[in-house]
């Protein structure tokens, strides 16, 4: 059996929609749909850059119990995001197997992600 890591990368599953300033009540309105989740103010000092809104589902339980059903239903009509959804299935499923608690399971985490946008 492989030794646990003493890890500095940390695997933290989240999904997240940011959107600009004007649209903040959609992320309230996705909350409220979801019964999950928090929406943050995101201030940007960037050059042409808004002010945004986060809405973020961090839960574990949350993700996998509400989000991820929910998309896997509906399915995303953006090839990229489809593509970026599919891979974050995989990473949580790879969490379910508690393989982030190795040194080499959190490596092939990392590498797995490396491949989203």
């Amino acid at each position: 059996m492989e030794k646990k890591a003493k890890r500095r990368a940390v695997a933290e599953p989240k999904f997240y929609i940011k959107l600009v300033e004007k649209d903040k009540d959609i992320l309230y309105h996705l909350k409220k749909f979801f019964g999950c989740g928090s929406v943050y103010f995101q201030k940007d000092t960037r050059p042409n850059h808004q002010h945004c809104y986060r809405y973020e589902v961090y839960n574990r339980d949350d993700i996998s119990n509400i989000i991820i059903p929910f998309f896997k239903r509906h399915r995303l009509k953006f090839n990229s995001k489809r593509k970026d959804f599919e891979t974050f299935c995989v990473l949580m499923e790879m969490m379910a197997n508690n393989m982030h608690h190795t040194k080499s399971g959190i490596r092939k985490m990392f590498a797995i992600k490396q491949t989203m946008h």
